[in-house]
């Protein structure tokens, strides 16, 4: 396959392109504007694999997708490309609805033409898989209920409203036009190569610098947590072998409370990298990194609890995850002690400093 991904160099893309290339005969088109969360860095372990291409380019530009069409030939997309931190809508919303709204229904344009065009063969074996989220859905009430392919949106903050209206523009065009979409809603990922000010990453990354580790409110909010390999690993199997029009919820499994998120996080960094051996906290009389954590005000519209029902994907695509919240946050912390180089390089801007046209 020919496989078009747009915003490839993010979190989850970098970590979808890397799965495919390692592991099957796939070729990429990876399509990304490169703002602040793209890097192009995280792509380093591939990026040179003769399967691999790299197109710097903006999804709302038509004229420039039509030519990434038509040079490329796609036999699938998997459209990742999106703005998507929440704390970052609030404050300027404008972004989110130009990119994940306006974005989304020119690549779905864009799409459909270049499909509308395909001898039959090819237009029937084509895919348009879109990658949302479980934000969409938006607060859980009760303790025991979980988030189906089912539950009507609700969405609560300027971001997951953004996403929310590209997912049904994507199937307003499988209904209107006969477009062959899939789509996914997943829980909150976390991994290597996360961006800083995610909070997993924004934890550990404080914490060994001896910064203040702030919780909004009282920690009580609760997500289930998905490793991104194994949410990568998901998304191909969706994009190869989920059927047209149908939804699939990704869910890791393993709901937990922020507050407990941090605590593991803290405890594991006391084993593998204790105070005594952090010179940041060279004139500092703590003991553990659970005394840095900060209660700080909550933020506006949080929601309280999202927990995903993956059964679907389970039965009908044979898909679970493999790690565990205590595998896979163990692994995630392994890799930002072991790659300093990567995230200094993102909070000091460098990243930024190098970046390059077509491949």
């Amino acid at each position: 396959m020919m496989i078009l991904i747009t915003g490839g160099a993010g979190f989850i893309g970098s970590a979808v392109i890397r799965h495919i290339i390692e592991n099957t005969n796939d070729t990429i088109v990876n399509v990304d504007c490169l703002t602040y969360a793209g890097n192009l860095e995280s792509l380093t372990t591939i990026s040179d694999n003769e399967r691999y291409n790299f197109v710097q380019a903006d999804i709302c530009d038509a004229k420039v997708m039509e030519k990434v069409f038509e040079q490329y030939q796609p036999t699938a997309i998997m459209h990742l490309a999106a703005e998507s931190h929440v704390d970052r809508s609030i404050d300027g919303p404008a972004a989110f609805i130009q990119t994940n709204i306006v974005g989304t229904f020119t690549l779905l344009e864009a799409a459909r033409s270049y499909w509308g065009a395909l001898p039959e063969d090819k237009k029937h074996a084509f895919r348009f898989h879109h990658i949302s989220t479980d934000e969409v859905y938006g607060d859980l009430e009760g303790t025991e209920d979980l988030f189906t392919e089912e539950t009507s949106y609700e969405p609560s903050s300027p971001y997951s409203a953004s996403k929310a209206s590209s997912d049904h523009l994507v199937r307003a065009w499988n209904r209107t036009y006969g477009f062959p979409v899939i789509v996914t809603n997943c829980s909150n990922n976390y991994g290597p190569y996360h961006f800083p000010e995610k909070l997993i990453p924004h934890v550990i990354l404080n914490a060994l610098d001896a910064k203040p580790l702030p919780i909004y409110g009282d920690g009580s909010q609760i997500r289930d947590w998905l490793y991104v390999e194994d949410h990568a690993r998901a998304l191909y199997k969706v994009a190869t072998e989920g059927a047209v029009g149908e939804t699939y919820n990704i869910g890791g499994h393993n709901e937990k409370k922020n507050i407990e998120v941090v605590e593991t996080l803290c405890a594991i960094l006391d084993e593998l990298k204790p105070i005594s051996d952090n010179l940041a906290f060279a004139s500092s009389s703590l003991v553990n990194y659970n005394e840095l954590i900060t209660f700080v005000k909550d933020r506006p519209g949080h929601d309280i609890r999202y927990a995903i029902d993956a059964s679907k994907i389970d039965k009908e695509l044979g898909w679970v995850p493999e790690e565990s919240f205590e595998t896979g946050i163990r692994k995630t912390v392994e890799w930002y002690l072991n790659n300093e180089n990567w995230w200094k390089r993102v909070l000091s801007g460098e990243y930024q400093l190098e970046r390059i046209g077509d491949k």
